[in-house]
Order: C-alpha cells, then structure tokens, then sequence
C-alpha cells in the first residue's frame, strides 16, 4: 500500500512539475527608479546570420545589474526587439523584455497571399 502511495504521488508530482516548464510565463517590472544610464560598449566583429542585441539593466529584485549583449541567430521575416525600459512618466519605468516581431511588408505578403488564395478558391467553387 505504501509503494502504491508512493507511486502515484510521484507521478502526480512529474506531471506538476512537466506543466510550468511548457508554460510561457510573463513577468511584468515597474519601478519608480530609473535604471543607470547604458554601458557604452564596442560590438564585436559581425557573425553572419546574427544581429547584436545590446546590453542591458536587469532589476534582480533589490538593485539594477548590467547584463552583457549578445550576438542572437536571424528570423527570416522578424527584426529584434531588445530588453528596454520604457519611461511611463510620474517616475515609472517599466521594463519590456526583448522579442521578435514581424516585419511589416511579411504580414502584407500573408495578407494578399491569404487573400488571393481565397479569391482563386471562390472562382473554382463557381466552376
């Protein structure tokens, strides 16, 4: 009985333990202290395929800490929004993680890509 028990706890416990770690988490910083002013830094030589996402002022819970920049691998169809602290006014900043967002003349090439597909779909339907 007690093996059992223990068997079906440590399954429960695995599972409770698999879910966070598929889980997107979003941590929101905002703080009525401005982070330091940023490191002037010298990039390295250019990797190809690769952009330089600059360094940064990470909050740690009690103070800001530089975090160094980084070379990061391109997305085709993406451009790289680095870590920033955004100015919220009345003395709040808050802090917006990096993140890769779609460029512009992509979402309009799905857009008519979209758009033609359903208007050569509708002229089949009519045949």
């Amino acid at each position: 009985m007690f093996a059992r028990t223990i068997t079906i706890a440590a399954i429960l416990l695995t599972g409770f333990i698999s879910v966070p770690a598929q889980a997107r988490v979003d941590v929101n910083i905002d703080l009525d202290l401005s982070p330091p002013p940023p490191r002037v830094v010298v990039v390295p030589e250019p990797q190809h395929g690769h952009i330089w996402s600059p360094g940064y002022w990470a909050w740690d819970g009690r103070h800001h800490v530089w975090v160094e920049g980084r070379w990061i691998q391109v997305r085709e169809g993406y451009r790289w929004e680095p870590e920033r602290w955004e100015d919220r006014g009345h003395h709040r900043y808050h802090f917006e993680p990096g993140h890769w967002e779609r460029e512009r003349h992509h979402r309009e090439h799905e857009r008519y890509e979209h758009e033609r597909h359903e208007h050569e779909h509708g002229h089949r339907g009519e045949r």
